[in-house]
């Protein structure tokens, strides 16, 4: 269960405070209070009030959580405010400076009751558009990811619908990548467009591979994209990008020239390696991949929108992939040594990807397993939490959409099943 009132360990703030080489009244000093109140919170007598959490935390060098001991991973709605230094009669001040705290009707007693599970009057306060909308501004107002104001709001109220998150929709060309395809010439664009148009069509094979399970390099490998080989045409013959360019009428002796200034607008980069060829043995390669730039150039001359990526409320695949595997091993759950590499640091409670990063996403645990006989601990393995489950059944069809291949063996069924 979520914890409904946040909480400082007393003996936690005494032994930060020892830590930091700080006597009370150096404290208080610093948080702007009495060496009698600092006393008070050591003795468990009362509980700071947010602003002074976070005054607390600023002058231990900490986070909130270590002042709280809440795990990473678990945090509540309350906790992020506190964290923000706001009481709820500043968060809703905040709020009602806005439309849509007007709307809502914002109080501190209804962010109270948000944050303790219990019911908020009001019907909009029952529509999915705007919890999701206010998760939204409470992510801006916390200054956290929306993730996070996501996450806690489905373990402070387990019960609800979860807010609606917005759909993802092509986003219209910057400026700078509108001004860096204006900047070309005519040629140097259908250049850039081509191998836009080839870097997807290599995607699409590559994408193809995985769903026949067959191996796939390394995206940084295979989006090296063969431009020429150093031989004669009558021998080695012409690369597909050397096609594409012969179609356009514009494959001649000045595409070392074109390429290279491509490259000086860092748009691209040029490289060569060696492969071998039949009956010509080994034959210099010139190999060109686009930059990041270069890609958002393409798309703006090509009046593409920008692709809006994963929303932020979703896993990327390789997170995504951990918890489909976690969800394949059933009610035994995955071997802890199973997970190497960081996605526990992304994922499991109790894990942060760096020290002043933002805590994980508390979606799996490593629970023990006993031995028979009940005397010591046999092994650890990963399940997912009550939040992680509730994320699979909420957002399963959404990775179904994104992530193809990887999506595939998972049900609504199946995250119910990793008890």
């Amino acid at each position: 269960m979520v914890q409904r009132l946040l909480t400082i360990d007393p003996r936690r703030l005494r032994a930060l405070r020892v830590q930091a080489g700080l006597n009370a009244c150096q404290l208080a000093e610093m948080v702007g209070t009495t060496t009698r109140m600092v006393g008070y919170w050591e003795e468990g007598r009362h509980v700071p009030e947010a602003k002074n959490v976070e005054g607390l935390a600023r002058a231990l060098g900490c986070s909130v959580a270590a002042l709280t001991g809440r795990q990473p991973g678990t945090e509540s709605l309350a906790d992020l405010r506190f964290a923000a230094g706001l009481s709820t009669e500043k968060a809703a001040a905040e709020l009602r400076g806005e439309a849509l705290g007007r709307e809502l009707f914002v109080s501190a007693t209804k962010l109270r009751d948000l944050e303790r599970g219990r019911m908020v009057r009001g019907w909009k306060w029952r529509d999915p558009q705007y919890t999701g909308a206010l998760v939204r501004r409470l992510a801006t107002l916390y200054d956290v990811p929306v993730r996070m104001v996501l996450d806690a709001w489905v373990r402070s109220r387990p019960r609800d619908q979860i807010p609606a998150m917005p759909k993802p929709g092509g986003k219209p060309p910057s400026a700078a990548a509108v001004e860096r395809w204006e900047s070309l010439n005519s040629r140097q664009r259908v250049y850039l467009g081509e191998i836009m148009r080839d870097d997807r069509m290599t995607e699409v094979e590559m994408w193809m591979r995985r769903a026949r399970h067959l191996p796939v390099p390394p995206a940084a490998q295979w989006r090296k994209l063969p431009f020429a080989l150093r031989a004669p045409a009558d021998l080695v013959g012409y690369t597909r990008l050397q096609e594409r360019l012969r179609a356009r009428g514009l494959h001649d002796p000045g595409a070392g020239s074109t390429l290279h200034s491509l490259a000086r607008h860092a748009l691209l980069t040029v490289s060569e390696d060696q492969v071998d060829i039949p009956g010509a043995g080994a034959v210099s390669r010139v190999l060109v991949v686009l930059t990041r730039a270069g890609r958002a150039a393409a798309r703006a001359g090509l009046e593409e929108p920008r692709d809006p990526g994963t929303p932020e409320h979703l896993l990327s695949e390789w997170l995504w992939r951990t918890v489909v595997r976690i969800i394949e091993a059933g009610p035994n759950g995955l071997a802890e040594n199973s997970l190497a590499g960081k996605a526990p640091f992304f994922l499991a409670v109790g894990y942060k990807p760096a020290p002043r990063a933002h805590a994980s996403r508390g979606f799996i645990e490593s629970r023990p397993v006993m031995a028979d006989d009940g005397t010591h601990v046999r092994e650890y393995r990963w399940y997912l939490t009550e939040l992680g489950k509730r994320h699979v059944l909420e957002y399963s069809h959404q990775y179904r959409t994104f992530y193809q291949n990887t999506a595939r063996s998972t049900r609504a069924r199946g995250a119910s099943d990793s008890h």
